[in-house]
């Protein structure tokens, strides 16, 4: 595999294809090695239009999905953003890479520790990495930016508290098959608005709350 022929086709065909326009956010995924992130038996999917496995049934979010996601926190550079789901650490590089600090946070402390390997031979430094989880910790801050790597059923509040007024918090909510993507912003000390940004389909956060089945 011609891995940088590999992402810039990714970056074109995909990326682009999908509305994703910001020339910060193209420039990241299209220099950034996301082969470095993929577990072994996956590189061939290094590049590839869909989700990757990874330990503990998880998955890495699509090139284009991770894209949008990007694009729409619209980071200038001097932000402090919190991601919820660490994962590979693919996606902690794009957010380093676009802000001033991330903290982000993860529920499995194998993946946190080789997301920090590979961090760390691609030369991120401004990645601080947790072992949490996000739904139960006292989150104790507030953030410009926040981006929740998996679905929750509804909204979390704890997460839309957690922003400074102006901060964007990008999420995933729903139920399968009908998932949307949003983007939520403070708007000031009591109010924020939501906007729906594309229909999507991902794994729940782990503990997250399940809504309540009717039974006959």
């Amino acid at each position: 595999m011609n891995a940088e022929s590999a992402r810039h086709q990714m970056v074109k065909q995909q990326v682009r294809a999908w509305e994703v326009l910001d020339p910060r956010v193209l420039e990241v995924l299209g220099t950034l090695h996301r082969e470095a992130f993929v577990p072994e038996q996956f590189k061939p999917l290094a590049f590839a239009d869909t989700e990757i496995p990874l330990p503990h049934k998880q998955f890495m979010m699509a090139p284009k999905v991770e894209g949008r996601l990007l694009q729409a926190l619209d980071l200038s550079g001097d932000e402090s953003v919190l991601e919820i789901g660490t994962g590979s650490g693919f996606l902690t590089a794009c957010l380093a890479r676009l802000a001033r600090q991330v903290n982000s946070v993860e529920i499995h402390a194998d993946m946190s520790s080789t997301a920090a390997r590979v961090l760390d031979e691609q030369g991120i430094r401004n990645a601080n990495l947790e072992v949490a989880d996000a739904l139960a910790i006292e989150i104790g801050k507030t953030y410009d930016a926040i981006a929740v790597t998996a679905s929750s059923p509804r909204r979390i509040q704890r997460f839309e508290k957690a922003l400074r007024p102006g901060g964007r918090l990008f999420i995933i909510v729903g139920e399968p098959p009908a998932m949307e993507a949003m983007l939520v912003t403070r708007v000031g000390e009591s109010s924020w608005t939501r906007e729906s940004l594309f229909e999507t389909s991902t794994s729940p956060l782990l503990n997250v709350e399940q809504p309540s089945r009717f039974k006959f």
